[in-house]
């Protein structure tokens, strides 16, 4: 990648964006977290620029208005985003991020507007199966414990006003989870990327199954890890998405 850069303009965008790279990656994050969860991926994947999207409602946006659905986080989305797709692009949704990344591929054709080469989409059953995730059902007392435990686990010891504010957020995403719901699946253009996570606790491979109605092109692949190990952008990981 050459070394042209512009400052980014959007609020959707966190990080300066290059003027000239070969390709693109735009990183959809997954319920509680924005921008954030891809600090650890770098700038680029070798001539790919790596684009973690920042919704509205937390971080650096927490004073925005939450999105409400993923249809209105896709079609609010569009406007940033269409200046950027000049070149090849996919979109990675990590667990429920994922979801968004689709509706997004939907609106784009709806609107003639160019679509990805690849939806990479990563632990997070097809959407007519979305409502099974666990988390979904558990109480606020419980899903609090949870976030504690999961900031725990990265060796940082939660302070109450830091949880309140995470869980400000996730809760605002898991109503939007809920209210998200399609009884039949519609087809994308582009070949899907379902990744697995062989010691994820919560998705099953089986669970993933259901992408091979949403193109014509599936290709499930089962990578090492837990369920948030793409967040450490592993090599694995980095393979397939500068393969496409």
């Amino acid at each position: 990648m050459t070394s042209g850069h512009t400052a980014a303009t959007s609020p959707w965008f966190v990080r300066t964006q290059s003027t000239d790279p070969a390709a693109r990656v735009f990183c959809f994050p997954y319920s509680g977290t924005g921008a954030s969860a891809f600090s650890a991926w770098p700038a680029a994947l070798d001539d790919i620029e790596i684009c973690p999207l920042q919704f509205p409602g937390r971080e650096n946006r927490l004073g925005e208005p939450h999105y409400g659905t993923y249809e209105n986080l896709a079609a609010d989305l569009i406007g940033p985003l269409a200046p950027l797709l000049d070149r090849p692009f996919a979109f990675f949704g990590h667990c429920a991020g994922a979801l968004p990344a689709y509706e997004t591929v939907l609106r784009l054709a709806e609107l003639g507007l160019p679509g990805p080469d690849r939806l990479f989409v990563s632990g997070q059953p097809a959407p007519h199966d979305a409502g099974a995730d666990r988390m979904l059902t558990m109480t606020e007392p419980e899903l609090r414990a949870a976030v504690e435990e999961f900031v725990r686990g990265r060796g940082i010891e939660p302070r109450p006003d830091m949880i309140d504010m995470g869980m400000t957020v996730l809760l605002h995403d898991h109503a939007a989870a809920r209210r998200y719901h399609r009884a039949e699946p519609v087809a994308v253009g582009c070949p899907v990327v379902v990744l697995h996570w062989r010691d994820d606790p919560d998705v099953r491979l089986d669970q993933l199954r259901g992408w091979h109605r949403y193109a014509d092109s599936v290709d499930i692949r089962v990578l090492d890890g837990g369920h948030h190990e793409f967040a450490k952008a592993p090599d694995e990981l980095r393979r397939l998405l500068t393969r496409w």
